[in-house]
């Protein structure tokens, strides 16, 4: 008997812990939060002080990594915490690519369609993946496109990937000012344009293909919920 009531109070301490936790101030949302802080100040200082801009904005895009790690160390992974870190990815890109889209006027229809690719891709995979009862939106189904597998069951890929898209929009950012650079300065910026803009590119057919496969992914849900309706 003294043996059940010392487990007792351990089983109910168990259940009531997680009710005490506040999922705003995991530690993966805190750091969140910087990055929206950093994303702010990076917007601010975008149109005369682009190092400043720079250094902020590449701080918070490489926060990105480190949300994601700390959810998983510390066991805090949680659905607000995924919608915040895709909402500030889009919101970040979006602003930087209306930037662009002033800086290189003749370009602007481009730079619009990749903010319409970038944040309608996104939230058809993510409302996809909530619909299907995923954990994730990481979590891509055997059925999906191999490329699209590829893409999110490797955490290097995709950080590869959207690493190398954000600087290459960073790189057309910092040329779009006539500052005074070096000769070496400006051939590290074109080389490093000339590295990165082919996986940019890549990143939009993988935006592309995203958008295709949660089309279907829902279109699939709709047709099964009309025959489970059909049958009550």
């Amino acid at each position: 008997m003294p043996s059940k009531n010392t487990k007792a109070p351990a089983t109910v301490a168990s259940k009531q812990g997680p009710a005490d936790e506040n999922v705003f101030l995991f530690i993966p949302n805190l750091i969140g939060y910087s990055r929206i802080i950093l994303a702010a100040g990076a917007l601010y200082f975008m149109p005369e002080h682009p190092k400043t801009c720079m250094v902020m904005y590449s701080v918070s895009c490489l926060l990105d990594a480190v949300d994601g790690q700390a959810a998983r160390y510390y066991d805090q992974c949680s659905k607000f915490g995924a919608v915040l870190d895709m909402v500030t990815d889009r919101c970040t890109t979006a602003c930087l690519l209306c930037y662009l889209a002033i800086a290189y006027p003749s370009y602007a229809l481009v730079f619009q369609f990749l903010i319409a690719l970038d944040v309608s891709s996104h939230y058809m995979h993510m409302y996809s993946s909530l619909t299907s009862g995923a954990t994730s939106h990481k979590k891509i189904s055997e059925s999906s496109n191999f490329i699209l597998r590829a893409y999110y069951s490797n955490n290097n890929v995709l950080f590869a990937f959207c690493f190398a898209n954000e600087l290459f929009f960073v790189i057309l950012y910092l040329l779009s000012f006539n500052f005074q650079s070096s000769t070496f300065g400006k051939v590290v910026l074109y080389s490093l344009a000339a590295v990165t803009g082919p996986v940019c590119a890549g990143k939009q057919i993988i935006n592309c293909i995203q958008f295709a496969n949660a089309s279907k992914s829902l279109a699939e849900i709709d047709l099964e919920e009309r025959k489970a309706a059909k049958k009550n």
